[in-house]
């Protein structure tokens, strides 16, 4: 399998399928994850393959990233819904040109 490139940071630990489906995730990997319990993960398969992945809620995160933007330019909530309705009367009238 040439041009395949194997992780170095692979880490693997042997867990077993108890009642009800449920499995515990080692501590190391909970450490070096971040993830406590309640958190939410993602499960994917791809395969024969499943792995499991921190989700890292988005909305918080791009809002908080927006009030930054925003900040370091000084445009308020104001500024930006004035160009939103004229980015969506510039949309209509694209699509009203175009039919």
């Amino acid at each position: 399998m040439s041009g395949m490139r194997v992780a170095s940071d692979i880490q693997s630990n042997p867990v077993r399928l108890r009642k009800r489906w449920q499995i515990t995730i080692p501590q190391a990997f909970r450490d070096n994850l971040g993830v406590r319990e309640g958190d939410i993960l993602t499960l994917l398969q791809m395969g024969d393959v499943v792995m499991l992945t921190p989700r890292q809620p988005q909305v918080p995160r791009l809002a908080d990233k927006i009030a930054e933007l925003m900040e370091e330019e000084s445009v308020s909530l104001a500024d930006l819904l004035q160009g939103l309705k004229e980015e969506r009367e510039t949309i209509l009238r694209e699509r009203m040109e175009n039919a």
